[in-house]
């Protein structure tokens, strides 16, 4: 089975406390909503203290053109990529020219060519690394690109592939969107990006070997769409760009839908809930992460680590669920522990992968 070596991430450079971004909604929605005291109350009750954009929040004050946004996305995107692979291929001294294939996985701007065409332009890669862009699968998308590396190896297990998630989510704010799903989006999103290192089972074990450590086995995945559930996340295209669609029905939708898809993943994989000892859980909104809790019968410690992500860094869409995996690479887990990676988006749709930890 494939393994997941490494993870590298970067911040974008603006970071910015709740306060502040509560003083900001305030003034770009007040005179549109007469109750907007109590609205901003979700500022409060989703637990974030403090998220990274690309920009100063004066900067999301003014409109701005499609253009002008996509450009941004794509220097950013860029610019933060290059950091995080070489932080990524940096644990093992990861030659460039090793990786076969690059997933590169957005939703929040667009590129011809590809960014990971860019990103081989600016970092020693092979120029025939496989180039596998993928669009449109929002916050699924990193757990997603998680699965197709996986079955990517499980074809090639001579194969190194770095997946790479980009989400710029900020850029997609439209300051003349006074809808509550622009509200609660401006108190959730934010920018990040992170990427992972996965290698096929037949790559030399001793190019990785460190004292003590463990690594991330994938074993199975699964991708499930909820049939005709369009209009519960996504993007509504218009002139200006990107406009969030966000209902308000998630949480409730996660907690009558999650426990029979992993249920029957686990019969599948022939194991019980109770068998599952760690959850690398993109965390959504705190809403979200209760109604895991609630859906699968799990104990708070479960998702303290999507809890602390989630305190300091906002939901960054695909790129979330990475920074939650990061920091399962600093515990000390037991080989043969077992773990679900997992991450709901738009279609509606999730994603599951069963992680084992491994010497």
């Amino acid at each position: 089975m494939p393994y997941i070596l490494s993870v590298g991430t970067c911040d974008a450079e603006h970071q910015v406390d709740q306060e502040k971004t509560v003083v900001f909604a305030k003034e770009m929605f007040e005179d549109h909503f007469p109750n907007i005291e109590r609205l901003l109350k979700v500022f409060e009750n989703g637990q974030i203290q403090t998220r990274n954009f690309v920009q100063d929040v004066s900067w999301y004050k003014h409109a701005h053109s499609l253009q002008e946004k996509n450009d941004l996305y794509i220097e950013k995107a860029l610019e933060y990529s290059v950091k995080a692979i070489e932080r990524c291929l940096r644990m093992y001294d990861t030659p460039y020219h090793e990786i076969e294939a690059i997933f590169f996985v957005s939703s929040t701007g667009f590129s011809t060519p590809s960014m990971e065409a860019r990103i081989m332009n600016v970092l020693p890669f092979s120029p025939h690394t496989k180039r596998v862009p993928i669009w449109g699968l929002g916050c699924a998308g990193g757990a997603s690109g998680v699965s197709r590396a996986h079955d990517y190896c499980l074809a090639y297990p001579e194969a190194k592939v770095l997946l790479v998630c980009v989400e710029l989510c900020s850029l997609t704010f439209q300051n003349d969107d006074f809808s509550k799903s622009n509200l609660i989006g401006t108190s959730l999103f934010a920018d990040g990006v992170a990427a992972a290192l996965v290698v096929g089972e037949e790559v030399k074990v001793n190019e990785f070997e460190q004292d003590g450590r463990t690594y991330v086995k994938t074993i199975a995945t699964q991708s499930t769409l909820k049939p005709h559930s369009e209009d519960v996340m996504g993007w509504d295209v218009k002139d200006n760009g990107l406009n969030v669609v966000f209902s308000k029905d998630i949480p409730t939708i996660v907690d009558n839908w999650m426990y029979p898809m992993i249920h029957q993943f686990l019969i599948d994989q022939k194991l019980e809930m109770n068998q599952i000892r760690h959850l690398v859980a993109h965390p959504g909104g705190i809403k979200v992460l209760n109604a895991y809790r609630s859906a699968l019968s799990l104990p708070k410690e479960m998702i303290v680590d999507a809890l602390e992500v989630l305190k300091h860094y906002g939901n960054m869409s695909s790129v979330t669920v990475l920074y939650v995996l990061n920091r399962f690479f600093d515990k000390k887990i037991d080989a043969g522990e077992l773990g679900l990676l997992m991450a709901l988006g738009p279609g509606f749709s999730s994603e599951i992968v069963l992680l084992e930890w491994t010497e």
